[in-house]
């Protein structure tokens, strides 16, 4: 399956990620694990015998997306970055259906492929939904549940992508800047980041398939630990929909909207730490 718009296309990508991952804050292993799905691939640090941790990220990015945590959360916990299946990462640019038991089958492979047992799982976005699909799946196999703007619990919004068409068409850094701020919000990266998020931007084939929502009777499977984490202001993902909608399910789940905050959340590093210490206490 051909994920970007050219195999020079793909190429830059490449490079620039591996560049990133140069910038990673502590010692790492990369590490390749097959599945039925494809060979997939994840950065892992912190102190072999920690608590594990596993790393979901969003649509249009990969590991380098926890560059900014992972030197908080290694001190504490083993943590697993997985590049999702499909995404511009390292891993197999494999797009099965957008089927929660698909996903949580890979999941499930990849875990047992890290010698990983009962884990955390942090997820953002379609990370998120992922993460979802594996709990409400594998509920026994997830200690604590830490969700950011999750996909496949409110509504999936279309609008802001749809206006930030013409912004994408008429090219250059400043359209293109233009075009992530009115889809992610007022929290867009900058520096390498940005450049980063540009070029993917310009460079790779985002799912067009909307996220299926899981009903209340798999929310309510979700008996761990759950912190979620929104912005009042997200133009992918209905938050008040999703805060509704987790609250009911899951009553005793830490649901947190953030004003003045859209899809691409402000660093949350030490809250979903706290989260995570006090759940692994």
């Amino acid at each position: 399956m051909n994920i970007y718009t050219s195999p020079e296309a793909a190429r830059a990508v490449e490079r620039s990620y591996r560049e990133l991952l140069g910038l990673w804050p502590v010692p790492a292993e990369h590490v390749r694990v097959p599945t039925s799905q494809g060979e997939t691939f994840a950065v892992v640090c912190g102190p072999e015998g920690a608590p594990p941790l596993l790393l979901l990220h969003g649509s249009g990015s990969n590991g380098a997306m926890w560059l900014g945590d992972v030197a908080t959360w290694s001190r504490r916990f083993r943590v697993h970055a997985v590049d999702l299946i499909g995404e511009p990462g390292l891993s197999a640019p494999s797009r099965p259906p957008l089927e929660p038991d698909v996903y949580a089958g890979w999941l499930a492979e990849v875990v047992t492929g890290l010698g990983v047992g009962r884990a955390a799982v942090a997820g953002m976005s379609l990370g998120g939904w992922m993460a979802l699909s594996y709990a409400t799946r594998h509920p026994e196999r997830v200690s604590a549940l830490a969700l950011m703007c999750p996909g496949g619990i409110g509504r999936q919004r279309s609008l802001p992508a749809l206006a930030a068409l013409p912004l994408l068409a008429l090219g250059g850094e400043r359209g293109r800047r233009r075009a992530l701020r009115l889809i992610l919000g007022p929290h867009t990266p900058s520096g390498d980041g940005a450049a980063f998020m540009e070029l993917i931007q310009r460079s790779y084939h985002y799912r067009r398939d909307r996220l299926p929502l899981f009903s209340g009777e798999e929310l309510g499977r979700l008996t761990m630990p759950v912190l979620m984490i929104a912005g009042d202001r997200d133009g992918m993902i209905d938050s008040g929909g999703t805060r509704r909608r987790l609250g009911r399910a899951v009553p005793a789940a830490d649901v947190r909207v953030l004003p003045g905050t859209g899809h691409l959340l402000p660093p949350q590093t030490h809250e979903i730490m706290h989260f995570l210490e006090a759940t692994h206490a």
